[in-house]
């Protein structure tokens, strides 16, 4: 049995506002254009994105994908700072 959740008045501390980092729906709507690399990774690698790509319910290559465009997203807001 789960026991219920009790609810007091107290102070809830220090908090930090997060910004919003998601991104927007015409966002997630819009795709790139693609462009086909043959790009050989160690075996290690491949089995680590295979293995989470899996508890995670998607394909390996799309995630390597993402993992390489928050990079590049992150050095160009870098190299913009310090322009």
């Amino acid at each position: 049995m789960k026991s219920k959740i009790k609810y007091t008045d107290e102070p809830i501390g220090e908090i930090a506002i997060v910004p919003n980092f998601l991104p927007s729906p015409e966002e997630l709507a819009f795709r790139e254009e693609g462009v086909k690399v043959t790009l050989a990774l160690s075996k290690k690698s491949v089995e680590f994105f295979k293995t989470e790509a899996s508890k995670h319910h998607t394909q390996y290559q799309r995630m390597i994908r993402r993992l390489l465009d928050s990079y590049v997203e992150a050095q160009e807001k870098s190299v913009a700072k310090k322009s």
